[in-house]
């Protein structure tokens, strides 16, 4: 074991390091570092040497070039164990380096931000860091690097365990994870740059095409006690983006379960159907089972939004996971706090709200920034499918009516609700619902009749004056005529099918109002 004596620090990510900076000065180890983090280090009174004093050479094109010098990679790439690397690094005055600790610019930040233009894209492209991090991994045995505030501790309690040392074990797996944060990171800048023209260097929203390589590239953040059964192991991975279920933030509760979190993003997902960009932005609650919503509604609170999705089955409620599209409140939560929850999913937390659910120790509080989803994939055998996102809103211009009976407003409403429910259903799926909520949710069936049966059969409020949607169009006259029985009026559904006529000629024989979207949803 070698002895750790001379750091170089130049990290975009500052969580922890004046704390370890401070215990590395404390054992002795030169620290050296550049711009912002030598500031910081400094301002918190920690004895440090700028870049340009080990170079002799200035920071120069706004911090483009400031450690691509060879006083840095000969200090950091010299082997200990050749007597020529020894000779020539002391022939040109070049100090060792043992230590790199470098995290990068945030590329995949800075691209997943709204209207990122290309400028910022191509600043925010690290070339110094990547580089000391592959030479320092590269001569592991002599250096150890570091890419992640989440080693510090460890590797600062190990420092102190041994005297400023470090094991080859621990510094091979500091290479492992440093090569893997460099491809990452390449993969990062190559899938972002592919989808922006020469002709414009705009960056546009999505690719115009599938790419002809797909580079995916995800860093653990979190092991899973097991997947979705006890005997299959499971870990969940983040984008690096800091939105959406993947990087939530945990507020209280048990750690999650493989099951919670694919709950989890199935509540949320159904909660932004109602976000500020919806038509209908009003509170909303979605109440989970294993995937299909069990109850949804709207309501002038959340309180009432979730007491409203909790009468459509509060039977299947219980344990479930809950999604909404507004902060938690304390009158939200005195009702939430009445019921076994697996998990919330919110925006946020009231700090009132938070204090109620700590007497509940196990719930799961989960705190997600909105992140639009771009493309979902499933696993084939010896591949992948990947497709876009279903994110496809409803216009106006979709709507037609094709039944003689036009549906009320009060129909519309309701049909437009349940419709947006209806897309997260598994198919086949069929939803009863009326003025902004569920009333009965027919959920995965073989046919079509079955889910509009089992839709009705769950339902705990009145069927009569409800309104339908339909995940996809009715192959046959029956499932209409099996809706009508239940007690709708009107029914919304995509149209398309070889029998359209005769499902239409039901409806009207049935007084249903039919609307058709065009759109179909399934969900398999």
């Amino acid at each position: 074991m070698s002895l750790i004596q001379r750091a170089i620090l130049s990290v975009t990510d500052k969580s922890g390091l004046v704390d370890f900076a401070r215990r590395l000065a404390a054992l002795g180890i030169e620290l050296i570092s550049t711009g912002g983090t030598a500031k910081l280090l400094r301002d918190s009174g920690i004895a440090v040497k700028d870049i340009s004093e080990l170079t002799g050479f200035p920071e120069m094109l706004d911090g483009r070039v400031k450690t691509l010098h060879p006083k840095v990679h000969g200090g950091i790439l010299h082997r200990r164990d050749d007597p020529k690397h020894v000779v020539a690094v002391a022939e040109h005055g070049i100090q060792p380096i043992d230590m790199v600790v470098v995290n990068l610019y945030a590329f995949e930040k800075t691209a997943a931000k709204p209207g990122v233009t290309f400028e910022e894209l191509i600043e925010n492209i690290d070339i110094g860091g990547p580089s000391m991090i592959r030479s320092a991994a590269k001569n592991f045995r002599d250096v150890a690097v570091i890419t992640s505030p989440a080693d510090y501790e460890a590797i600062a309690a190990e420092l102190e365990r041994e005297g400023g040392a470090l094991s080859k074990e621990t510094k091979w797996r500091l290479a492992q994870k440093a090569f893997a944060t460099t491809a990452a990171y390449d993969s990062a800048i190559a899938s972002t740059l592919e989808r922006i023209s020469a002709d414009t260097f705009h960056v546009q929203p999505e690719a115009v095409a599938f790419p002809q390589i797909l580079r995916l590239s995800f860093r653990k953040n979190l092991d899973l006690r097991y997947g979705e059964n006890p005997h299959q192991k499971a870990a969940m991975y983040s984008d690096g983006s800091h939105t959406g279920v993947a990087n939530a933030r945990q507020l209280q509760g048990k750690e999650l379960s493989y099951n919670n979190i694919v709950d989890l993003q199935a509540a949320w997902d159904l909660a932004q159907e109602f976000n500020e960009t919806s038509a209908d932005d009003s509170p909303f609650c979605a109440i989970i089972k294993h995937t299909n919503p069990c109850g949804a509604a709207t309501g002038k609170t959340l309180a009432e939004a979730y007491k409203r999705a909790l009468e459509c089955d509060p039977v299947s409620a219980f344990g479930g996971v809950i999604g909404v599209n507004r902060p938690i409140d304390p009158e939200a939560a005195e009702e939430m706090h009445k019921l076994f929850l697996e998990v919330i999913a919110a925006p946020g937390f009231d700090e009132t709200a938070k204090a109620k659910f700590s007497s509940k120790k196990n719930v799961r509080l989960v705190e997600v920034a909105p992140s639009p989803q771009k493309w979902t994939l499933k696993n084939v055998s010896g591949g992948i499918l990947l497709q876009d996102a279903d994110n496809r809103p409803l216009q106006d211009a979709d709507l037609r009516v094709v039944s003689r009976r036009a549906p009320t407003r009060e129909e519309m409403r309701a049909l437009l609700f349940a419709w947006k429910v209806c897309k997260h259903v598994k198919s086949n799926a069929i939803v009863y619902a009326r003025d902004g909520q569920t009333v009965g949710v027919g959920a995965g069936q073989m046919s079509r009749v079955d889910s509009a049966k089992i839709g009705a059969m769950k339902a705990q409020l009145p069927l009569k004056g409800t309104v339908a949607a339909s995940d996809a169009f009715f192959p046959f006259p029956d499932g209409v005529e099996e809706i009508a029985k239940a007690g709708a009026t009107a029914v919304i559904q995509p149209g398309g099918s070889q029998r359209d006529p005769e499902v239409i000629e039901a409806a009207d024989r049935l007084g249903l109002a039919m609307v058709f979207t065009g759109v179909r949803h399934f969900r398999h």
